[in-house]
């Protein structure tokens, strides 16, 4: 489907935003510097925004939208569980190499932002993590997982796990070890952990 103009500009403008926030970080950008970037007058951000945390919740929901569809895809190419979380974990550390500015943000400047932290519910997000629960719930069905596995607890669990060395990984320069060797431990250990 073709975007129209306003369209255009609403897209031109998350992508500044997204490179600005990613190089100066969220408190040190100014509208006027996305405006720049983006190409746009300053005004023409607050015909689309009300203020830069809701270009700041905005970027997030488009991440969020891609993140979820390309996930969906990446999951329905393999009927087992076990490989399943293996893919989760692998693709959402993928992300970070993909997408670095947007890794920043996601990691470190979407978690200064109170107006985000305490208010903002996304639906798209919980989606995702119910992705894992139903593998979960898929593996236990099939006798894979043991059965007193709690699949709402454990994808809390498994997400902080994989959340946390994202952040790792945007904030530190010292790795001994690539991306997807860090999917496979933090899957494996898991997937040991709830194995029959």
């Amino acid at each position: 489907m073709a975007r129209n103009r306003s369209q255009d500009k609403y897209y031109r403008i998350i992508l500044a935003a997204t490179r600005v926030f990613a190089k100066k970080g969220f408190f040190h950008s100014r509208i006027s510097d996305i405006a720049k970037e983006a190409k746009v007058a300053d005004g023409t951000i607050y015909i689309y925004f009300e203020n830069k945390d809701a270009i700041l919740i905005a970027l997030f929901e488009e991440q969020m939208r891609a993140v979820l569809d390309n996930m969906v895809a990446q999951l329905a190419k393999e009927p087992d569980s076990v490989k399943r979380l293996e893919i989760f974990a692998c693709t959402h550390l993928e992300l970070i190499e993909q997408n670095p500015d947007m890794a920043e943000i996601i990691q470190v400047e979407l978690r200064q932002s109170g107006k985000f932290m305490k208010e903002y519910r996304n639906e798209r997000f919980a989606q995702y993590l119910d992705l894992i629960a139903d593998i979960v719930r898929e593996g236990q069905a099939s006798g894979i997982f043991k059965e007193d596995v709690i699949p709402n607890v454990f994808k809390r669990a498994f997400f902080g796990a994989l959340d946390e060395m994202s952040r790792f990984w945007v904030l530190s320069s010292r790795r001994h070890y690539d991306i997807r060797t860090a999917a496979r431990q933090v899957s494996g250990y898991f997937i040991g952990g709830i194995r029959r």
